[in-house]
This record gives structure tokens, C-alpha cells and sequence, in this order.
């Protein structure tokens, strides 16, 4: 079979496979290199995005890890920035702040929490890793139709392709129609947010710090890129988003800086400012039939506590783990639900933290607040409950894991 095969047959049956994958973002690109490390042939059903994705991702010690089993970590480190140091600190004008909190990496004894990425980039890694791997071959067309009831799946592509695999990996993100075609529903909620996002260089060095300003609408978050240069993800309302996007560079600038407290000194922001609404998604089962979700396609949330993409490329190494443990992609069935059980704990703790911690900044409920503040308060005054919150942060279940000999994951 030739190396990274771009199929467009638009007639006829492709396969059997192990297993598709369907979606071709960060998420999907992962799961269908991790499959394909387990020497499974995989169909990578993957249409081309539709626009260049300025955002970076905090990737976590456990993800860089498993970039590292794939071979790609050596490719993107150098346009990753270490993260040492993570501060959170109160933004807010009300009545109840909370002190600075600082987590640093060395206090858990690891070099750093992860590193932070930009999208494309690493985008352009993994694509390129898939169109090199002999057992990976790409469709480009979407997928329209999904049929399971038999001994396995059968994708209908939008070019009349049909495909089968033994097992699936819905990576299609949030409005996944893989997820839809096998019955498996959603819950949805958005948020009176959307989120600016963008990279800017600084006078002043970060010192491998990211500091997440908690304010009345939602966080304002600075993450180092290598140099003296940062990614940003501001939230804000919804109404306010075309006044931002219209200021001239200058005053953006300034706006930019002054929120930061001039912690960096004087900024300037570089290319174009994306928008994302912010809203959230949890699926009521993370698998059916031969098909599991992976990343967005089974949870969602905004960006606070870099939780997200680590959490979705949680999922790809405990599907991949469930299918093996099952005894290969014919047993998917048995799969699914070892996946589901194992990740349900995880990912709707995470949802739930995640929607808590935003509502909490959102809510003038003098209470809300006080809870808030008091719990910021209690991490930066007790170091073992500090200490506590980092390792669960990185690895879920740490404290099981070492009990049965493993360690968390170092960066």
C-alpha cells in the first residue's frame, strides 16, 4: 500500500479496516496515528478545515508524552514554549477577591506542567505524519451516512464512497454527524461569552508563566510561546466583540497591556484576532455499537485550566487501550463499553469543574463570590491541598497510580 494514500474513488466499497477515524482536526489526526501505531490499517476520513486556526493549545505532560510515542514531539517543541509557572490572579472590581495563586511545576518535581503549541502548526505535523504512515489512507470526502448494525461499520462519504471498519473514532467535532448516525445524544448550553483570540510579542520575558486574570466576564488568559511571546484567549460579551475587533493596532495595544497590568510591558499584538463563541457539550454516552467519542465530539467547554484538548487526547489513548484490552478492533463492541465506563467519571468531573469555576466568575451573587474567592484563598494558603489540585489537574487518579507502581507523566 503506498505511504499516505489521498483516496477519492466516489464509487464502490473501501475496506475493511480496523478503524476509521472520522474527523480531521488535532483530535482526529491523533487517533488515527495512535491507531496506526498499533499496526491497525485505518480509513481517515478527513475533510479539509475551513479556515487557519490562530489559537494555541496547553498541551499537558501526559499529551506530550503521547506525541512523543507517536515521533512527533521532536517536530513541534521548537515552536512550543514550556509552561513552569501558572498563576491565576483576581481580576474583579467586587466586594470578595481572591489573593494570587501560583502552581509551579517543581513543586510536583516535574521540569514543566506541559508546553503550549500553536494549532497550525501542529496541525501541519500531524497531517503530514498521516499522509506518511503506509497503513493510514485519507478520504477527503465528508462522511453523510453511517449504518452499524451488522459485524461492522459501514461509512457513507459524500462521494458515493462506502467504507467499513471493524471499529470507529468520532472525532468530528460538535456537531459530529458520525455521533448523530449511531443515536447518541447531547446536552448543550452556551455561555454569554465569546472569546478573542490571539498571539502578541512583549518588552518584558514571560518566564515560562501563564497568568489567567479571573474578570466579570470570564477569564483573560496570557500563555508563553517561545521568546518574548505570548497566546491570548480574552472572554467577553458577545456585543462588545466588534468594538474590540474594530480599534485601531494601537489602541489594541494598549488595551491589551493595561489588562495584563503591564506585567509584560508594552505589547504588540501580531495578525488577525479570532472570535469563538464559547458554549459547552457533554454526550450522553461517550460509545455505541462499534463506535466511541473522542475529543469535542463527546465534550466541550471553554478554554479554562487547559483541560480541553488534553481531555480529548485522553479519550484516543483510552480507546485505543479499551480496543486492545478487548482483544483487537473485532471486539468493539466489549470496547465501548469498557470505554464509556472508563471515561465518564473523568470527563463529566471535568465538565461540570470547568462550568462551576466560569459560572462562578460570571455570577454577582455576593455568595457565589465569597465561595469563589474563599477557594482560591484555601489553594494559595495550603500548600498540600495546592499540591493536591496540580497532580489532579495533570493526571486524573495520580494517587491510584502511584499505589500500583506508575508515576504521573513527566514533561
Amino acid at each position: 500500500m503506498a505511504k499516505g494514500k489521498d483516496l477519492q474513488t466516489g464509487n464502490g466499497v473501501s475496506g475493511p479496516y480496523d478503524v476509521a477515524v472520522i474527523g480531521g482536526g488535532l483530535a482526529g489526526s491523533v487517533a488515527a496515528l495512535a491507531a496506526a501505531a498499533e499496526g491497525w490499517r485505518v480509513a481517515f476520513i478527513a475533510p479539509p478545515p475551513p479556515r487557519q486556526d490562530g489559537r494555541t493549545t496547553a498541551l499537558l505532560s501526559e499529551s506530550i508524552d503521547l506525541l512523543d510515542r507517536l515521533g512527533l514531539w521532536d517536530e513541534v517543541r521548537p515552536v512550543s514554549a514550556p509552561l513552569r509557572t501558572m498563576r491565576i490572579l483576581d481580576g474583579t472590581s467586587r466586594l470578595f477577591r481572591a489573593p494570587p495563586v501560583s502552581f509551579r511545576s517543581s513543586e510536583i518535581d516535574l521540569d514543566a506542567f506541559g508546553y503550549n503549541i500553536p494549532n497550525q502548526p501542529l496541525f501541519d505535523v500531524l497531517h503530514a505524519a498521516t499522509r506518511q504512515s503506509e497503513l493510514i489512507d485519507r478520504f477527503e470526502s465528508p462522511m453523510v451516512e453511517a449504518d452499524q448494525s451488522g459485524d461492522d461499520v459501514t461509512l457513507t462519504l459524500e462521494d458515493g464512497t462506502k467504507v467499513t471498519a471493524l471499529a470507529a473514532l468520532a472525532a468530528d467535532g460538535r456537531g459530529s454527524k458520525l455521533r448523530e448516525a449511531v443515536g447518541i445524544k447531547v446536552r448543550t448550553w452556551s455561555y454569554p461569552q465569546t472569546a478573542l483570540v490571539m498571539n502578541f510579542s512583549h518588552r518584558i520575558g514571560h518566564a515560562d508563566a501563564s497568568t489567567e486574570f479571573h474578570t466579570e466576564r470570564g477569564p483573560f488568559t496570557q500563555v508563553p510561546l517561545p521568546g518574548n511571546r505570548s497566546s491570548l484567549v480574552w472572554a467577553v460579551r458577545p456585543e462588545d466583540v466588534d468594538a474590540i475587533l474594530a480599534l485601531p493596532r494601537d489602541a489594541l495595544n494598549a488595551e491589551v497591556e493595561s489588562r495584563m497590568r503591564s506585567i509584560l510591558g508594552a505589547v504588540e499584538v501580531e495578525g488577525d484576532v479570532q472570535a469563538w463563541p464559547l458554549s459547552s457539550l457533554i454526550a450522553e454516552s461517550f460509545g455505541k455499537g462499534r463506535t466511541m467519542l473522542v475529543g469535542e465530539t463527546g465534550h466541550a467547554f471553554p478554554p479554562i485550566g487547559a483541560q480541553g484538548l488534553n481531555l480529548g487526547l485522553r479519550d484516543i489513548m483510552q480507546a485505543i487501550q479499551s480496543i486492545i484490552d478487548a482483544g483487537g478492533p473485532e471486539h468493539a463492541p466489549q470496547a465501548v463499553t469498557a470505554f464509556n465506563r472508563k471515561r465518564r467519571a473523568d470527563v463529566t468531573s471535568r465538565t461540570a469543574g470547568v462550568d462551576l469555576l466560569n459560572r462562578a466568575l460570571l455570577s454577582s451573587f455576593l455568595p457565589v463570590q465569597a465561595l469563589r474567592a474563599g477557594g482560591l484563598a484555601a489553594l494559595s494558603a495550603i500548600p498540600p491541598l495546592r499540591l493536591l489540585a496540580m497532580r489532579e489537574g495533570m493526571t486524573p487518579g495520580w494517587r491510584r497510580n502511584r499505589s500500583s507502581g506508575s508515576s504521573a507523566p513527566r514533561a
